[in-house]
């Protein structure tokens, strides 16, 4: 795990009793009203609070079959920093956020952990906190990996940013905290490291956790930015944004609700639904989430413009990574029939293909490169240039490594 750093300190400052002493606690149940607009005006009223605070009844995994409430009881701060979790700064009050700024700390303190709970500040985790500060409940959200700050705080607190993935966040280590696993799940779980997740490895069927696949094969948890025009957007097709949203919702989040895809051979029944009217509202928060530009200085021009020109002659790119979308996924003709490629066509470990309704992978829409490496959804390539050596090695391109370089500041200018 990664070592905390001083700057991250601030995270665990105790807050004595007269800090917390009177201060307002907004619950997850009264964000119903949270609205955001996109550029276009739009307004996203619920599908953001969904996004955000929602849990679909998911307690019943978290709670009641892994007991998490009761891990999160004993974690200290630099417990939650080693494995990813971070904090939005605009949920503290004005309060807290002075006591935080004054630096009394103490790593070791469980109870600074159950305090950022009860104000709903850890991205991702709902808890409910009874008068005597214990969790009674917990639950998580979508933004649990698909949220991130932008550190304006300190290292892992700050404001949020939806849709960025956390490539800190270690969830097979947070799972593997609960005391309801077999060592052997908890290895299996231990063994993903930050940043990564198996959505094959199992489902929750309202009852049970119950196995699909073994071994495990995680995946890099993606950003969900920039997704508007993309289609299909999973690593391997297997259907439009609110068929996966229904997938993780129930079988992964262990949502109450009710999914079915023959193709798997997974079907889960639970009533009421508690997920599926939700994803109209949660698929246009969604895709009102736009690509972030790249950080400024961040790449050379002159050379993004002569690498421009390779994508699209020399390196063949655009072939595939085609349109606004830089993905060929719709060529098929639209919405039902996704243009999906063999692992031995773009070099990739078939492992986890093997394991979709497809058996195939889609052309990756290169949004926002700079910010999410590592790249493939198998994290194999550990950046650009790497990237980019694998398919002149795949495609037998003999690209000079001058040309090599222009393409890298191309796709970081993405």
């Amino acid at each position: 795990m990664r070592l905390i750093g001083a700057a991250s300190t601030v995270f665990a400052i105790v807050m004595t009793g007269s800090v917390f002493q009177g201060t307002p606690v907004v619950r997850a149940e009264q964000h119903g009203a949270a609205f955001e607009h996109d550029r276009d005006g739009r307004s996203h009223r619920g599908g953001q609070a969904i996004f955000r605070f929602d849990t679909f009844g998911d307690e019943q995994l978290w709670t009641r079959v892994l007991r998490m409430h009761e891990v999160v009881q004993t974690v200290s701060p630099a417990t939650a920093l080693a494995v990813g979790l971070k904090v939005d700064v605009d949920a503290l009050p004005p309060a807290i956020v002075a006591a935080l700024r004054a630096g009394r700390v103490d790593l070791t303190d469980p109870a600074v952990t159950v305090q950022l709970l009860r104000l709903d500040a850890v991205l991702g985790l709902n808890a409910h906190v009874d008068g005597n500060l214990q969790v009674t409940s917990l639950g998580v959200t979508c933004a649990l990996c698909h949220s991130s700050v932008d550190n304006s705080f300190a290292p892992g607190i700050g404001r949020r940013l939806d849709g960025f993935q956390n490539s800190d966040l270690n969830v097979g280590a947070i799972v593997a905290l609960s005391p309801a696993l077999d060592d052997a799940t908890k290895a299996e779980f231990r063994a993903w490291g930050p940043g990564r997740y198996d959505p094959r490895h199992h489902a929750f069927d309202g009852t049970n956790l119950i196995p699909l696949n073994s071994p495990s094969v995680p995946i890099v948890i993606p950003p969900i930015y920039g997704l508007k025009g993309v289609g299909f957007e999973t690593y391997t097709g297997d259907g439009p944004i609110s068929y996966w949203n229904s997938y993780v919702g129930v079988s992964q989040m262990g949502g109450h609700g009710s999914f079915r895809d023959p193709r798997i051979g997974l079907f889960i029944h639970q009533t009421p639904d508690l997920v599926t009217p939700k994803l109209p509202a949660l698929l246009d928060y969604q895709l009102s989430l736009r690509s972030p530009d790249p950080p400024a200085n961040s790449f050379d021009r002159r050379a993004a413009q002569r690498g421009r020109e390779l994508f699209r002659n020399e390196a063949r790119c655009a072939s595939c990574h085609r349109g606004p979308t830089f993905t060929d996924v719709l060529r098929n003709g639209g919405s039902t029939t996704p243009l999906l490629h063999d692992p031995a066509q773009v070099g990739t470990d078939p492992r986890y293909a093997e394991r979709s309704a497809t058996g195939r992978y889609r052309t990756t829409p290169l949004r926002a490169l700079l910010r999410h490496a590592p790249y493939f959804h198998d994290g194999s390539a550990r950046d650009l240039p790497a990237v980019v050596d694998h398919y002149d090695r795949l495609f037998d391109l003999g690209l000079t490594r001058a040309q090599k370089a222009d393409l890298v500041e191309y796709l970081k200018s993405l």
